[in-house]
């Protein structure tokens, strides 16, 4: 296979217009995933305000491909591309370009070799004395370094331009001075880094203590620490404080994610963020917002950090959208809360061999940012959406043997073997809550941006015959094994009524279904909320619904919020300041990815997403339309 394939005539047409104008400032460049080490995913650009974003028109595209896991929980593309001095860098099913950025005009290809890129995000060296600038990406366990020039292989990073890095990882890479640093998506889970000039490993720190009396030991009874693989920290970018070198970490839930017989303890450092020294990867500090985690209630994506006013004082904050609901604003030098969290009651597991957390942290302030609690008097009505949805959900709800609730942290019920079926209904499910598109901020005001969705996890722990024929307790529903109290059916012997439910597979609680809302992180408020997405194929008066939604926000200095994530095929721009519509157009599918500001080489501010999503939240597209969909004024 052809490593390099380059576009001759197209590159040397951008790369001649590129080097007869004048260099981007950085206040025009959009450079790693976040934007920035922070995470406020952030724009200084102005040009796009409330007054003119409704005149917003299409640019240019750019077709990506139809990526191989199509139809999955997390199926389709979810890219964010980067901007550095006019040209973009994406990513598409089979490869990675360099694009001019504000023409979408090829200016080199790289055909991934013996796999696909992922479909997450590249990162960005600027390069350093001999060395040049460098684009860095993950396939797989593989990291590899492009000249960014050229799209060629770096031969001096690790062997002739490629490192295994040993544990698969499918984010985007955060390059850190001159580090690149990484996650993993596989066994045994760290986080890692690596030299971005030689490939060389420089670090790693595993989530999982790893001999007794290390930190966090004491917290896996009967030394089930040894030997566990699991807490990997599969979010798609990390966060940085550069003044105090500190790398904020997050991590997934332990193994298996429903039942911890096996694991009793809180088990650090699973659901935790964890603050780094940034170079060393040696531990400051931790906080665990779930304690012996039986909800697979995973930290999806990293903190924003910000410094704001809080009663007079100027303090470094940072914070998490979480998928249990919640989020946590902790002082990211002491990792103390800002706003008190209170470890709360939570009911106990009745499951075999089960010994639940008998306390849970919950943030005082912020208040929920999702459902998380379940009422009877909640399931939706024929008054809300239609009389065959509402039918449907309360069926789901007999068949289920009803629901049983406790507020959060409710844990799945135990059924034995040959019982009648007997359903917990969880809020928020497991994909949250927050998801892995975590936040945005407007440092200037002190918020926060985050969207949700509310969407329950229903069913019971029962003893199961996995692979080998090994008995395990796990998770089963009426439905299937990954269940969704949604409009969608499915068999307790199946898969789950997730897979291939797409976009009419309505929740059955009322509406909304999905929120953006902002926090002022100063004050613990929730300043506003309002419903994202519509469901058309309702009447007028009843479409505001919100939708199920997957991908974040980004902001800009002019007072804008944008967002794509919902699953109706549009992208949005809200007033940051009160959480008011300006802006909606129709996509051909829709954009589960985090959306990206940038100003190109001729003067304009841009505005782009990924659109193509394919993924169980939605109903497949007419071939090729996955894309790259950029705006501009006119």
């Amino acid at each position: 296979m052809r490593p390099i394939r380059i576009a001759i005539i197209l590159a040397i047409a951008a790369l001649s217009a590129i080097s007869a104008q004048q260099p981007a400032t950085p206040a025009a460049d959009w450079p790693m995933y976040n934007r920035d080490v922070y995470g406020t995913r952030h724009s200084p650009l102005t040009q796009i305000t409330p007054a003119n974003v409704s005149r917003l028109r299409q640019a240019w595209t750019y077709r990506i491909g139809r990526y191989p896991d199509s139809g999955g929980l997390t199926g389709g593309s979810e890219y964010t591309p980067i901007v550095v001095n006019g040209v973009m860098f994406a990513g598409t099913a089979t490869s990675i370009v360099a694009l001019e950025a504000h023409t979408g005009k090829e200016i080199w290809t790289f055909d991934v070799p013996m796999g696909a890129p992922s479909k997450r995000g590249v990162g960005y060296w600027p390069g350093t004395g001999a060395s040049p600038a460098r684009i860095l990406f993950t396939s797989g366990r593989r990291l590899f370094a492009l000249n960014a020039a050229n799209g060629q292989l770096v031969a001096e990073f690790g062997s002739a331009g490629i490192v295994d890095m040993g544990q698969s990882y499918n984010g985007s890479p955060t390059v850190y001075r001159n580090l690149v640093l990484v996650g993993t998506n596989s066994a045994p889970g760290a986080v890692r880094g690596f030299s971005a000039q030689t490939g060389a490993k420089a670090w790693e720190f595993r989530a999982v203590p790893q001999e007794a009396e290390a930190i966090g030991f004491e917290t896996w009874e009967n030394g089930s620490w040894k030997d566990h693989q699991g807490a990997i920290s599969w979010a798609f970018s990390m966060t940085i404080d550069p003044q105090r070198n500190t790398l904020y970490a997050v991590f997934d839930s332990p193994v298996p994610d429903y039942y911890g017989g096996n694991r009793h303890g809180d088990n650090l450092f699973a659901n935790s963020v964890v603050a780094l020294d940034a170079t060393t990867g040696a531990y400051k500090w931790h906080f665990q917002t779930t304690h012996h985690d039986l909800w697979d209630y995973d930290i999806p994506s990293p903190p924003s950090l910000l410094d704001v006013t809080v009663e007079g004082q100027r303090t470094p904050v940072l914070a998490i959208a979480h998928k249990t609901g919640w989020m946590y604003i902790l002082n990211r030098e002491t990792g103390k809360p800002v706003f008190g969290i209170e470890e709360r009651p939570v009911p106990a597991s009745d499951v075999p061999g089960e010994k639940a957390s008998p306390t849970q942290p919950i943030p005082v302030k912020p208040g929920p940012i999702a459902r998380v609690e379940y009422k009877p008097e909640d399931i939706v009505t024929a008054n809300e959406t239609t009389p065959e949805h509402a039918a449907f959900c309360k069926a789901l709800e007999e068949r289920s043997g009803g629901f049983y609730n406790a507020g959060p942290f409710t844990p799945y019920l135990h059924r034995a073997p040959g019982a009648p079926p007997r359903s917990t209904i969880l809020f928020p499910g497991s994909v949250g809550g927050a998801n892995w598109g975590g936040t945005a901020s407007d440092p200037g005001l002190g918020y926060v941006f985050v969207n949700t969705m509310d969407e329950a996890s229903i069913g019971w722990i029962e003893l199961r015959t996995g692979r080998g024929g090994a008995r395990n307790y796990n998770r089963n529903s009426i439905v299937g094994a990954t269940s969704r109290f949604q409009w969608s059916d499915g068999t307790p012997d199946g898969g789950g009524n997730l897979v291939g439910s797409g976009e009419k597979a309505w929740p059955c609680q009322k509406p909304p279904w999905g929120n953006l809302l902002a926090v002022n992180a100063g004050t613990g408020d929730i300043v506003w909320r309002v419903p994202l997405g519509i469901t058309e194929q309702l009447p007028p008066e009843k479409q505001r619904t919100g939708r199920l939604n997957m991908g974040g926000p980004m902001t800009t200095a002019a007072g804008l919020v944008f967002i794509g994530a919902s699953n109706d095929r549009r992208f949005r721009a809200f007033d940051s300041r009160t959480g008011k519509e300006l802006w909606v157009t129709s996509l051909e599918m829709s954009g589960h990815a985090v959306p990206i500001t940038f100003q190109g080489r001729d003067g304009k501010q841009y505005v782009a997403i990924t659109a193509a999503g394919a993924s169980a939240l939605n109903d497949p597209a007419p071939a090729g339309a996955e894309a790259l969909v950029v705006y501009s004024l006119p």
